[in-house]
C-alpha cells in the first residue's frame, strides 16, 4: 500500500519550504517509489509570501490518511504564525492531534514547527526551526525543547527541520528510512544534492559517504558495485562501465571518492552485511554469499563479529 505525503498549505507559506520537499518526493515517485502526494489547506486559495497563488486547494477535513502516512507542514510567515487568526484555527489543531494518535507522521519544514507547537504536538519533545526564530519558538512555547545548530529532528513520528533548504535533507532522510540508502542516493543525485547532510553529527552510511562528487562515470561504477555486491567486480569491468581505461579509472576513482576501488568495495560489503545481520531469518553463510564472501569466517572478519 502506498505511503501518502499530504502538504498542509497555510496562508503566506514560503515557496521553497514546499517546493524542495515536494520535488524530492516527486523524484522518488519517478524512481517508482510507492508514494502518493496530495495538498490541502484551510481555504480554497493559498497565497505565498512571494504573492504566488494556489487555487482549488482541498480543505484539510476532506483528506483521507492511513497509519504511516505523512503530513508535511511547510513554513509560513512569522507574522501569520503569531497572529490571532492562526491561533484560532482550533479545528485544524484538533485534526492534527487526531491524525497523530492514529499513527500519521507529522513533519514540519522551517517555521512549520510553530504549527506543531501551537497544536501541542511537540510539548516536551525536541524540535527545531530556522535559526532566526528559535528564540521566538522557545519563548512562545516554553514546553517545547527547542534545539539549535541542528538540521532536523526525528522522535516518535514527529519530524522537524531547520531553515528552508534543510527540508530537502529531512525528506531525503525519510526516503532513506522508507526505501533504503541507495534509493535515497538516487533521488539526491537527481536533485543534484550530492553532499547530503545528516540531522546531527551522526555519520552517513558507508555507501553515501563517498558519493559527494559529480563524476557520472564513477557514479555508474559505484552503482554497479552496490547492486552487484554478491559477485566479484573486476577492475576491467568497472573501468568499462565508467568508460575509462583501468589505469585512469583507478586514478579518477581515488581522486573523486578519496579511497581506492578495493577499499570502497569492502566498505559497501561491510555496510550491506551489517544491515543483513539484523535479519534473524538469514544464516551467516547466506549473508556471506549475498555480499560476495566465500565463507562465514570472512564475514566475521569484515564486520568484526565474535566467533
Amino acid at each position: 500500500m502506498a505511503t501518502k505525503f499530504i502538504f498542509l498549505l497555510l496562508p503566506h507559506i514560503h515557496i521553497l519550504d514546499m517546493a524542495g520537499p515536494d520535488q524530492a518526493i516527486h523524484e522518488a515517485i519517478d524512481f517508482e517509489a510507492d508514494f502518493e502526494m496530495e495538498y490541502c489547506g484551510i481555504g480554497k486559495q493559498v497565497v505565498t509570501t512571494s504573492g504566488l497563488a494556489f487555487s482549488k486547494v482541498k480543505h484539510f477535513s476532506e483528506v483521507s490518511f492511513r497509519q504511516g502516512d505523512f503530513l508535511i507542514i511547510p513554513g509560513s510567515s512569522y507574522a501569520y504564525l503569531s497572529s490571532a487568526e492562526f491561533q484560532n484555527e482550533k479545528d485544524l489543531f484538533g485534526w492534527m492531534n487526531d491524525l497523530y494518535t492514529r499513527g500519521v507522521n507529522m513533519c514540519s519544514i522551517c517555521m512549520g514547527a510553530f504549527v506543531l507547537a501551537e497544536a501541542g504536538l511537540v510539548n516536551e519533545k525536541p524540535c527545531t526551526t530556522h535559526f532566526k526564530k528559535t528564540k521566538e519558538l522557545h519563548d512562545q512555547y516554553p514546553r517545547v525543547k527547542v534545539l539549535e545548530n541542528i538540521l532536523f529532528t526525528d522522535q516518535n513520528g514527529i519530524y522537524t527541520s531547520a531553515g528552508i533548504a534543510s527540508g530537502i535533507d529531512l525528506i531525503l532522510y525519510i526516503i532513506e528510512k522508507l526505501k533504503g540508502s541507495h534509493f535515497a542516493h538516487l533521488v539526491a543525485r537527481e536533485l543534484v544534492v550530492f553532499g547530503r547532510r545528516s540531522g546531527s553529527d551522526s555519520q552517513l552510511s558507508e555507501f553515501l559517504k563517498y558519493r559527494n562528487h559529480i563524476h557520472s562515470g564513477i557514479h555508474k561504477a559505484q552503482d554497479h558495485i552496490y547492486e552487484n555486491t554478491h559477485t566479484k567486480s573486476s577492475l576491467a569491468e568497472l573501468a568499462e562501465i565508467a568508460a575509462m581505461s583501468e589505469r585512469n579509472f583507478t586514478r579518477i576513482f581515488r581522486i573523486e571518492t578519496g579511497i581506492t576501488v578495493v577499499a570502497y568495495i569492502n566498505k559497501v560489503r561491510r555496510a550491506k552485511a551489517t544491515e543483513l545481520l539484523k535479519n534473524p531469518d538469514l544464516s551467516k553463510a547466506e549473508i556471506a554469499s549475498r555480499v560476495g564472501l566465500k565463507s562465514e569466517k570472512q564475514l566475521f572478519r569484515i564486520v568484526n563479529l565474535p566467533k
